[in-house]
């Protein structure tokens, strides 16, 4: 098959996963190759998200690599194919790639668990709250990059209300419902938006209140992205060089540590849109 032009996340997840395959399966690229009955480069290429692959050479792949593990195998055939035209394909030019990828990354989760301490999660922001926070951007952005930006925020949030929609935990730290942006009629309608979403049955929102003895994260944003199987969920630190994706096991087993942990020390459902309604009545 001929190279994908740019190999998205998603390519170069799929690529990486049967890396390790075969690393487990103590194999070098060019033993893999021989029993695949190709160059070694083909297995190269594939390993870095470069080809584009079938599931039925995922599925070989996997039974020379001695893969018995038939869930990961069909979820691993599934990610195959070229690159999807999603929605996010017409920012290509516009926005960095790892936005993409997040978009991609959110489209395809079977689940989303988000933890914030300054900022609103993104797909629950309005999108005068998203304006106000970018114009806030270092460098600055211009009118016409924010209101790209803001598009594109606004269509990510479609996850959460297609059929079926996918489920949403955030977790709010009290920090990021008093700070304001785009002052008190933006700030006072984003935390109405919050207490209408929280009412849906498949997002939760909860409040890590002011007061708590400890805080079990670094206080950047993270994202927590389930996959099919547990070997592919991944986790997105948005950081101010941009989207960092994690997918190591020790990485993975670490952030659902640490959100389990935050969740822990939150409010529930009903106690936080009680300080979330609070709040917005003393703006």
């Amino acid at each position: 098959m001929p190279p994908a032009p740019t190999a998205t996340l998603r390519q170069q997840r799929l690529g990486a996963e049967l890396r390790r395959l075969r690393e487990r399966a103590g194999l070098t690229s060019t033993a893999a190759a021989a029993l695949l009955g190709g160059p070694q480069a083909r297995i190269s290429n594939i390993e870095a998200g470069r080809y584009a692959v079938s599931a039925d050479r995922v599925r070989t792949l996997a039974r020379n690599y001695s893969c018995a593990d038939e869930e990961y195998v069909d979820a691993l055939a599934a990610m195959t194919g070229g690159r999807m035209r999603g929605w996010w394909e017409e920012y290509r030019v516009t926005l960095p790639s790892g936005l993409l990828d997040l978009a991609e990354l959110e489209h395809h989760a079977t689940a989303l668990r988000v933890a914030v301490t300054v900022h609103m999660p993104g797909l629950l922001q309005t999108p005068e709250h998203a304006r106000a926070t970018m114009r806030e951007a270092v460098p600055p952005l211009r009118s016409y990059e924010i209101e790209h930006r803001v598009s594109y925020r606004v269509k990510r949030q479609a996850v959460l209300f297609e059929s079926p929609p996918t489920p949403y935990t955030a977790i709010v730290h009290e920090a990021a419902l008093r700070m304001g942006f785009g002052g008190p009629e933006a700030a006072r309608a984003q935390l109405h938006y919050l207490l209408e979403m929280s009412e849906d049955s498949t997002i939760t929102i909860r409040v890590l209140p002011f007061g708590q003895t400890g805080f079990p994260a670094s206080g950047q944003p993270i994202t927590y992205a389930v996959g099919q199987v547990p070997q592919l969920d991944t986790v997105v630190l948005d950081t101010d060089h941009g989207c960092e994706f994690l997918d190591a096991e020790a990485q993975l087993n670490r952030y659902r540590c640490v959100l389990d942990r935050m969740e822990s020390r939150a409010l529930p459902e009903p106690k936080s849109r009680d300080l979330i309604q609070r709040i917005a009545q003393d703006l």
